[in-house]
Protein backbone atom coordinates (compact mmCIF):
# COMPACT_ATOMS: atom_id res chain seq x y z
CA UNK A 1 0.00 0.00 0.00
CA UNK A 2 1.72 3.59 -0.59
CA UNK A 3 2.34 5.73 1.77
CA UNK A 4 1.48 9.38 2.08
CA UNK A 5 4.43 11.46 2.19
CA UNK A 6 5.04 12.99 5.94
CA UNK A 7 6.40 16.09 6.79
CA UNK A 8 8.02 17.20 9.95
CA UNK A 9 10.47 20.04 9.31
CA UNK A 10 7.78 22.94 9.16
CA UNK A 11 8.49 25.37 5.98
CA UNK A 12 9.66 28.83 8.00
CA UNK A 13 6.87 30.95 5.86
CA UNK A 14 7.83 33.87 7.94
CA UNK A 15 9.66 33.70 11.75
CA UNK A 16 7.36 35.20 14.51
CA UNK A 17 8.90 37.94 16.25
CA UNK A 18 9.97 37.86 19.57
CA UNK A 19 7.60 37.46 21.97
CA UNK A 20 7.89 37.55 26.24
CA UNK A 21 6.44 34.32 26.53
CA UNK A 22 9.24 33.08 24.14
CA UNK A 23 11.78 33.58 26.58
CA UNK A 24 13.37 32.05 29.85
CA UNK A 25 13.87 34.75 33.04
CA UNK A 26 17.37 35.04 32.11
CA UNK A 27 16.53 36.20 28.84
CA UNK A 28 13.76 38.41 29.81
CA UNK A 29 15.82 40.51 32.37
CA UNK A 30 18.95 40.90 29.65
CA UNK A 31 16.03 42.22 27.11
CA UNK A 32 15.10 44.72 29.72
CA UNK A 33 18.59 45.40 30.52
CA UNK A 34 18.84 45.96 26.66
CA UNK A 35 16.34 48.51 27.22
CA UNK A 36 18.13 50.36 30.38
CA UNK A 37 15.47 48.69 32.69
CA UNK A 38 15.90 47.20 35.66
CA UNK A 39 15.21 43.21 36.15
CA UNK A 40 11.97 43.67 38.76
CA UNK A 41 10.47 44.85 35.37
CA UNK A 42 10.37 41.46 34.16
CA UNK A 43 7.96 40.13 37.48
CA UNK A 44 6.31 42.85 36.84
CA UNK A 45 5.23 42.19 33.29
CA UNK A 46 4.61 38.49 34.15
CA UNK A 47 1.98 39.45 36.72
CA UNK A 48 0.50 41.88 33.78
CA UNK A 49 0.88 39.29 31.08
CA UNK A 50 -0.06 35.83 32.86
CA UNK A 51 -1.85 37.52 36.25
CA UNK A 52 -3.78 40.12 34.55
CA UNK A 53 -4.48 38.77 30.31
CA UNK A 54 -2.97 41.90 29.81
CA UNK A 55 -0.89 41.55 26.34
CA UNK A 56 -1.01 45.00 25.22
CA UNK A 57 1.72 47.80 27.07
CA UNK A 58 -0.44 50.61 27.56
CA UNK A 59 -2.48 49.07 29.65
CA UNK A 60 -0.03 48.07 31.88
CA UNK A 61 -0.10 51.02 34.03
CA UNK A 62 2.82 50.05 36.56
CA UNK A 63 5.13 50.82 33.92
CA UNK A 64 6.33 54.29 33.35
CA UNK A 65 4.58 55.72 30.71
CA UNK A 66 8.19 56.79 28.78
CA UNK A 67 8.61 53.05 29.03
CA UNK A 68 6.10 50.90 27.10
CA UNK A 69 6.64 51.94 23.47
CA UNK A 70 10.11 50.39 23.66
CA UNK A 71 8.99 47.48 25.74
CA UNK A 72 5.73 46.84 23.48
CA UNK A 73 8.49 46.82 20.21
CA UNK A 74 11.04 44.92 22.24
CA UNK A 75 8.90 42.22 24.19
CA UNK A 76 4.89 42.41 23.24
CA UNK A 77 4.26 42.70 19.23
CA UNK A 78 0.98 41.80 18.16
CA UNK A 79 1.43 38.45 17.39
CA UNK A 80 -2.62 37.08 17.05
CA UNK A 81 -4.97 39.67 15.07
CA UNK A 82 -8.48 37.98 14.91
CA UNK A 83 -10.19 38.07 11.18
CA UNK A 84 -13.53 37.02 12.35
CA UNK A 85 -15.40 34.89 15.21
CA UNK A 86 -18.09 32.89 14.25
CA UNK A 87 -20.58 31.29 16.62
CA UNK A 88 -23.53 28.48 17.17
CA UNK A 89 -24.93 26.09 20.11
CA UNK A 90 -26.94 28.63 21.24
CA UNK A 91 -23.71 31.22 21.49
CA UNK A 92 -21.86 28.53 23.53
CA UNK A 93 -18.77 27.73 21.08
CA UNK A 94 -16.95 29.95 19.37
CA UNK A 95 -14.63 29.87 16.45
CA UNK A 96 -12.03 32.55 15.88
CA UNK A 97 -9.67 32.21 12.67
CA UNK A 98 -6.40 34.42 13.38
CA UNK A 99 -3.98 35.71 11.27
CA UNK A 100 -0.36 35.87 11.96
CA UNK A 101 2.25 38.86 11.29
CA UNK A 102 2.98 36.81 8.12
CA UNK A 103 -0.22 36.53 6.89
CA UNK A 104 -0.74 32.66 8.12
CA UNK A 105 -4.09 31.66 9.46
CA UNK A 106 -4.53 29.88 12.70
CA UNK A 107 -8.26 28.69 14.56
CA UNK A 108 -8.64 28.10 17.91
CA UNK A 109 -12.69 26.93 19.63
CA UNK A 110 -13.79 28.55 22.64
CA UNK A 111 -16.40 26.22 24.04
CA UNK A 112 -18.89 26.75 27.03
CA UNK A 113 -20.00 23.75 29.12
CA UNK A 114 -21.90 23.62 32.31
CA UNK A 115 -19.54 22.76 34.33
CA UNK A 116 -16.11 23.87 32.33
CA UNK A 117 -15.18 26.41 29.75
CA UNK A 118 -12.47 24.49 27.21
CA UNK A 119 -10.34 26.19 24.45
CA UNK A 120 -9.02 24.12 21.64
CA UNK A 121 -5.63 25.34 20.39
CA UNK A 122 -3.56 25.36 17.33
CA UNK A 123 0.30 24.47 17.43
CA UNK A 124 0.77 24.70 13.70
CA UNK A 125 -0.21 26.38 11.14
CA UNK A 126 -1.61 23.78 9.28
CA UNK A 127 -0.63 20.00 9.46
CA UNK A 128 2.30 17.84 7.89
CA UNK A 129 0.28 14.40 9.07
CA UNK A 130 -1.50 14.23 5.59
CA UNK A 131 -4.60 12.24 7.38
CA UNK A 132 -6.45 12.69 4.49
CA UNK A 133 -9.96 12.79 6.25
CA UNK A 134 -8.66 16.16 8.36
CA UNK A 135 -9.36 19.67 6.92
CA UNK A 136 -6.02 20.86 7.90
CA UNK A 137 -3.98 17.81 6.86
CA UNK A 138 -5.78 17.90 3.36
CA UNK A 139 -3.55 21.65 3.14
CA UNK A 140 -0.66 20.59 4.54
CA UNK A 141 1.71 22.00 6.59
CA UNK A 142 2.95 26.33 6.94
CA UNK A 143 4.86 26.41 9.88
CA UNK A 144 5.52 25.45 13.49
CA UNK A 145 4.33 28.20 15.80
CA UNK A 146 6.17 29.96 18.11
CA UNK A 147 5.54 29.29 22.01
CA UNK A 148 4.10 32.55 22.20
CA UNK A 149 1.57 32.05 19.19
CA UNK A 150 0.56 29.09 21.13
CA UNK A 151 0.36 30.59 24.95
CA UNK A 152 -1.72 33.74 23.52
CA UNK A 153 -4.38 32.16 22.04
CA UNK A 154 -4.72 30.89 26.23
CA UNK A 155 -4.69 34.72 27.23
CA UNK A 156 -6.73 35.61 24.41
CA UNK A 157 -9.29 32.99 25.52
CA UNK A 158 -9.19 33.28 29.01
CA UNK A 159 -9.15 37.71 29.31
CA UNK A 160 -12.55 36.98 26.57
CA UNK A 161 -13.82 35.02 29.37
CA UNK A 162 -13.14 36.93 31.83
CA UNK A 163 -14.32 40.01 30.29
CA UNK A 164 -18.02 38.45 29.39
CA UNK A 165 -16.83 39.20 25.84
CA UNK A 166 -18.33 35.61 24.62
CA UNK A 167 -21.42 35.24 27.06
CA UNK A 168 -21.44 35.59 30.79
CA UNK A 169 -17.97 36.42 32.70
CA UNK A 170 -16.18 32.91 33.09
CA UNK A 171 -13.29 31.04 33.64
CA UNK A 172 -11.09 29.44 31.67
CA UNK A 173 -10.89 26.14 32.86
CA UNK A 174 -9.22 23.15 30.42
CA UNK A 175 -7.24 23.62 27.11
CA UNK A 176 -7.08 21.01 24.38
CA UNK A 177 -3.94 20.50 21.96
CA UNK A 178 -6.58 19.77 19.65
CA UNK A 179 -6.47 22.43 17.08
CA UNK A 180 -4.56 22.51 13.59
CA UNK A 181 -1.14 20.72 13.35
CA UNK A 182 0.54 17.54 15.50
CA UNK A 183 1.60 19.46 18.31
CA UNK A 184 4.43 16.87 19.27
CA UNK A 185 5.77 17.62 15.78
CA UNK A 186 6.44 21.02 17.54
CA UNK A 187 7.71 19.51 20.44
CA UNK A 188 10.03 21.82 22.29
CA UNK A 189 7.74 25.04 21.80
CA UNK A 190 4.50 22.88 22.99
CA UNK A 191 6.31 21.94 26.11
CA UNK A 192 7.03 25.21 27.01
CA UNK A 193 3.88 26.51 26.02
CA UNK A 194 2.40 24.10 28.58
CA UNK A 195 4.68 24.47 31.20
CA UNK A 196 3.20 28.41 30.99
CA UNK A 197 -0.33 27.52 30.88
CA UNK A 198 0.33 25.30 33.82
CA UNK A 199 2.58 27.10 36.09
CA UNK A 200 0.95 29.39 38.94
CA UNK A 201 0.79 33.00 38.49
CA UNK A 202 3.01 34.91 37.84
CA UNK A 203 5.20 32.47 35.76
CA UNK A 204 2.10 31.17 34.28
CA UNK A 205 -1.75 31.13 33.48
CA UNK A 206 -2.67 28.83 36.66
CA UNK A 207 -4.69 26.51 34.57
CA UNK A 208 -4.29 22.49 36.13
CA UNK A 209 -2.19 20.33 34.15
CA UNK A 210 -5.55 17.40 34.85
CA UNK A 211 -7.56 20.30 32.68
CA UNK A 212 -4.92 19.97 29.72
CA UNK A 213 -4.63 17.76 27.41
CA UNK A 214 -1.90 17.10 24.34
CA UNK A 215 -3.48 15.06 21.01
CA UNK A 216 -0.91 13.01 19.08
CA UNK A 217 -1.40 10.97 16.07
CA UNK A 218 0.93 8.69 17.60
CA UNK A 219 4.86 9.79 17.04
CA UNK A 220 6.13 7.58 19.86
CA UNK A 221 9.54 8.01 20.81
CA UNK A 222 8.05 11.91 21.30
CA UNK A 223 5.24 10.56 23.42
CA UNK A 224 7.79 8.40 26.00
CA UNK A 225 9.70 11.76 25.81
CA UNK A 226 6.82 13.85 27.03
CA UNK A 227 6.03 11.29 29.75
CA UNK A 228 9.58 11.84 31.34
CA UNK A 229 8.84 15.66 31.69
CA UNK A 230 6.97 15.39 34.67
CA UNK A 231 3.97 17.64 33.40
CA UNK A 232 1.06 15.23 33.96
CA UNK A 233 -0.87 15.71 31.04
CA UNK A 234 -3.65 14.09 29.95
CA UNK A 235 -2.29 12.56 26.47
CA UNK A 236 -4.83 11.72 23.68
CA UNK A 237 -3.45 9.55 20.81
CA UNK A 238 -5.34 9.45 17.53
CA UNK A 239 -5.51 6.51 16.57
CA UNK A 240 -8.69 5.60 14.50
CA UNK A 241 -8.45 2.30 13.81
CA UNK A 242 -6.84 -0.47 15.19
CA UNK A 243 -5.08 -2.49 12.60
CA UNK A 244 -2.09 -1.12 10.99
CA UNK A 245 -3.01 -2.01 7.46
CA UNK A 246 -6.14 0.56 7.14
CA UNK A 247 -4.16 2.94 9.36
CA UNK A 248 -1.56 3.06 7.34
CA UNK A 249 -3.40 4.80 4.75
CA UNK A 250 -5.70 6.85 7.68
CA UNK A 251 -2.87 8.03 9.69
CA UNK A 252 0.02 8.15 7.29
CA UNK A 253 2.46 8.70 10.68
CA UNK A 254 1.67 4.97 11.54
CA UNK A 255 4.30 3.36 8.71
CA UNK A 256 6.49 4.74 11.02
CA UNK A 257 5.29 3.67 14.26
CA UNK A 258 2.72 1.18 14.12
CA UNK A 259 -0.28 0.33 16.25
CA UNK A 260 1.35 -1.85 18.25
CA UNK A 261 4.74 0.66 18.58
CA UNK A 262 2.29 3.45 19.44
CA UNK A 263 0.19 1.55 22.55
CA UNK A 264 3.47 0.51 23.83
CA UNK A 265 4.61 4.21 24.06
CA UNK A 266 0.69 4.89 25.73
CA UNK A 267 1.67 2.62 28.53
CA UNK A 268 4.69 3.92 28.85
CA UNK A 269 3.06 7.18 29.31
CA UNK A 270 0.33 5.73 31.73
CA UNK A 271 2.93 4.09 33.65
CA UNK A 272 5.26 6.91 34.31
CA UNK A 273 2.77 9.52 34.95
CA UNK A 274 -0.23 7.35 36.37
CA UNK A 275 -2.72 9.06 33.79
CA UNK A 276 -5.35 7.34 31.68
CA UNK A 277 -4.48 8.21 28.15
CA UNK A 278 -7.54 8.58 26.03
CA UNK A 279 -7.76 7.19 22.73
CA UNK A 280 -9.72 9.40 20.08
CA UNK A 281 -11.40 7.66 17.39
CA UNK A 282 -13.43 9.34 14.54
CA UNK A 283 -16.01 6.95 13.36
CA UNK A 284 -16.17 6.64 9.49
CA UNK A 285 -19.05 5.09 7.77
CA UNK A 286 -17.85 1.88 6.24
CA UNK A 287 -14.03 2.49 6.50
CA UNK A 288 -13.73 1.68 10.13
CA UNK A 289 -17.00 1.25 12.36
CA UNK A 290 -17.04 -2.63 11.57
CA UNK A 291 -18.14 -4.72 14.73
CA UNK A 292 -14.63 -6.48 14.44
CA UNK A 293 -12.68 -3.68 14.67
CA UNK A 294 -14.75 -2.48 17.17
CA UNK A 295 -13.60 -5.85 19.09
CA UNK A 296 -9.80 -5.77 17.87
CA UNK A 297 -9.44 -2.45 19.20
CA UNK A 298 -11.58 -3.49 22.79
CA UNK A 299 -8.64 -6.55 22.89
CA UNK A 300 -5.77 -4.72 22.40
CA UNK A 301 -6.47 -1.16 24.63
CA UNK A 302 -7.13 -3.74 27.25
CA UNK A 303 -3.98 -5.60 26.60
CA UNK A 304 -2.18 -2.77 26.69
CA UNK A 305 -3.34 -0.51 29.04
CA UNK A 306 -6.23 -2.21 31.06
CA UNK A 307 -8.52 0.03 32.33
CA UNK A 308 -6.32 3.50 32.13
CA UNK A 309 -7.53 4.24 29.14
CA UNK A 310 -10.60 5.98 27.56
CA UNK A 311 -11.76 5.62 24.11
CA UNK A 312 -13.48 8.65 22.77
CA UNK A 313 -15.60 8.22 19.70
CA UNK A 314 -16.24 10.99 16.98
CA UNK A 315 -18.77 11.40 14.62
CA UNK A 316 -17.26 12.72 11.68
CA UNK A 317 -17.55 16.50 10.76
CA UNK A 318 -17.54 15.79 6.70
CA UNK A 319 -14.95 18.47 5.48
CA UNK A 320 -16.42 19.93 1.76
CA UNK A 321 -15.14 17.59 -1.05
CA UNK A 322 -14.86 14.73 1.56
CA UNK A 323 -15.66 11.13 0.10
CA UNK A 324 -16.91 9.93 4.19
CA UNK A 325 -19.14 10.44 6.11
CA UNK A 326 -20.48 9.63 9.97
CA UNK A 327 -21.69 6.54 10.83
CA UNK A 328 -25.02 5.90 11.44
CA UNK A 329 -26.45 6.21 15.15
CA UNK A 330 -26.88 2.43 15.22
CA UNK A 331 -23.45 1.35 13.96
CA UNK A 332 -22.08 3.84 16.78
CA UNK A 333 -24.15 2.44 19.35
CA UNK A 334 -23.37 -0.96 18.63
CA UNK A 335 -19.29 0.14 18.37
CA UNK A 336 -19.65 1.66 21.93
CA UNK A 337 -21.29 -1.89 23.28
CA UNK A 338 -18.96 -3.79 21.82
CA UNK A 339 -15.93 -1.94 22.98
CA UNK A 340 -17.58 -1.81 26.58
CA UNK A 341 -17.86 -5.59 26.44
CA UNK A 342 -13.51 -5.79 26.85
CA UNK A 343 -13.80 -3.88 29.71
CA UNK A 344 -12.55 -0.44 28.14
CA UNK A 345 -14.26 2.55 28.68
CA UNK A 346 -16.29 4.41 25.40
CA UNK A 347 -18.28 6.85 25.12
CA UNK A 348 -19.13 8.99 22.21
CA UNK A 349 -17.89 12.64 21.98
CA UNK A 350 -20.32 15.57 22.42
CA UNK A 351 -20.17 17.34 18.57
CA UNK A 352 -20.12 21.13 18.30
CA UNK A 353 -19.93 23.87 16.11
CA UNK A 354 -20.54 22.17 12.90
CA UNK A 355 -22.57 24.75 11.55
CA UNK A 356 -19.43 26.96 11.77
CA UNK A 357 -16.69 24.51 9.66
CA UNK A 358 -15.77 23.61 13.44
CA UNK A 359 -13.53 20.94 12.28
CA UNK A 360 -10.00 21.94 12.27
CA UNK A 361 -9.01 23.89 8.95
CA UNK A 362 -12.54 24.26 7.73
CA UNK A 363 -12.49 27.75 8.66
CA UNK A 364 -8.99 29.03 7.36
CA UNK A 365 -9.71 26.85 4.21
CA UNK A 366 -12.32 28.48 3.16
CA UNK A 367 -10.62 32.17 4.11
CA UNK A 368 -7.90 31.16 1.74
CA UNK A 369 -10.28 30.09 -0.87
CA UNK A 370 -12.37 32.98 -0.84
Amino acid sequence: MTSLPLVFDAPRRGRPPTHFADLDQAARVAALGELGLPKFRADQLARQYYGRLNGDVEEMTDLPAGARAKVGEALFPKLLAPVRHVSCDDGSTRKTLWRLHDGTLLESVLMRYTDRNTLCISSQAGCGMACPFCATGQGGLDRNLSTGEIVDQVRSAARALRDGEFGPEGRLSNIVFMGMGEPLANYKRVVSAVRQITSPAPEGLGISARSVTVSTVGLAPSIRRLADEGLAVTLAVSLHTPDDELRDTLVPVNNRWSVSEVLDAARYYADTTGRRVSIEYALIRDVNDQPWRADMLGQKLHKALGSRVHVNLIPLNPTPGSEWDASPKPVEREFVRRVQAHGVSCTVRDTRGQEIAAACGQLAAEETAG
